[in-house]
């Protein structure tokens, strides 16, 4: 799902498009001419798209370093794993609006890797696929860990290597498939960047689009709704359990010391998920309408602001760790000068 993705002009072969739509296919591509307006409020888009990612990168790494100073990257796998698409995906957006500000000229064969690599986005949207297909995966765990926790088929599939079979998989399926997306669909033609317009058949683009949006936004909806609906009534469940046998014995104490790291983790989850639907779904929206009614003087224009809205999402991630997670938090905190002299070391 990139910013031509939305631009799939009419799914027709190059030399049928009219010279509106080729217009606009080399606005996405940054090497063509537009009018003063248009350029003005692209240049401008990219530019906060570029500020945006240096705060997702920013606050990202800081996450990156709590995780691993507090040893959670091994206890949390595909949480760090999740951190990490969300570092890569802004580090990225950084060097694919910076490509596409400078306007390159592209020919030969540098310009033909320009288009499919940078113009096209691909480099930054295979982290964003693959980090949705993670947190799919970082919720079947969660499910697992709380619903099913005794069950002997449970703890087989949470097991490390499973874990991280999980984790190589998200990567390599989001670059399986957006490569594979841009090889049949995109191409340099007379200095032109044709990125996702050249499908056999608009019937090809639609069922790609339905086939898309139900994978990375319907079926992840779904898992949100199920595992967590059910995470939350087993915890509401457990803990009125352990209000009923209370005491004030050692093991109670660890138990709900337990509990309640358990119940962090998930509020965290939770959030995130919820963050990932609110700003999500203005993209998914835009780019099936696109798939729908293509219309590339239509829609080009209004790409920015759903991509702005999900990598608002991916910026403030780390925010919502710092908030919700105590081991990130502590170790955040000690970075800060005037809390180190304040307060005793944590323990």
């Amino acid at each position: 799902m990139s910013e031509d993705n939305f631009s799939t002009t009419s799914h027709l072969p190059v030399d049928m498009a009219t010279t509106a739509e080729t217009d606009e296919v080399q606005t996405a591509g940054g090497t063509g001419m537009t009018s003063p307006w248009s350029r003005g409020l692209q240049f401008y888009f990219q530019c906060a798209l570029v500020m945006i990612g240096v705060v997702g990168v920013a606050a990202n790494s800081l996450v990156v370093y709590a995780m691993i100073a507090s040893n959670q990257h091994k206890k949390q796998l595909l949480i760090f794993n999740q951190n990490i698409f969300d570092l890569v995906s802004s580090l990225f957006l950084i060097v694919v609006s910076t490509v596409k500000l400078c306007n390159i000229h592209l020919s030969g064969t540098l310009g033909y890797w320009l288009c499919i690599i940078f113009i096209s986005e691909t480099l930054l949207w295979a982290p964003i696929n693959g980090s949705q297909i993670n947190l799919m995966s970082l919720t079947i765990e969660r499910y697992l860990k709380v619903v099913h926790h005794k069950a002997a088929w449970s703890k087989k599939l949470l097991r490390w290597w499973v874990k991280i079979s999980a984790a190589a998989f998200a990567w390599i399926g989001g670059i399986v498939h957006q490569v594979n997306l841009v090889y049949w669909t995109s191409d340099m033609v007379n200095g032109v960047c044709y990125t996702y317009t050249l499908w056999s058949s608009p019937t090809a683009a639609l069922g790609h689009g339905v086939l898309h949006v139900f994978f990375f936004f319907v079926l992840v909806l779904f898992i949100f709704v199920f595992c967590y609906g059910r995470i939350v009534v087993v915890i509401r469940r457990q803990a009125r359990v352990m209000a009923s046998h209370s005491g004030p014995g050692q093991s109670t104490s660890r138990e709900n010391q337990s509990h309640q790291i358990q119940t962090n983790v998930i509020k965290t989850m939770i959030t995130l998920s919820a963050g990932y639907v609110i700003t999500w779904t203005p993209t998914f929206v835009f780019y099936m309408l696109q798939q729908i009614v293509p219309s590339p003087t239509k829609y080009m224009r209004g790409y920015y602001v759903p991509v702005f809205l999900g990598f608002f999402y991916i910026s403030a991630n780390p925010f919502i760790y710092a908030i919700k997670f105590d081991p990130v938090r502590r170790v955040l905190v000690r970075l800060i000068p005037w809390t180190n002299s304040s307060q005793p070391p944590a323990e």
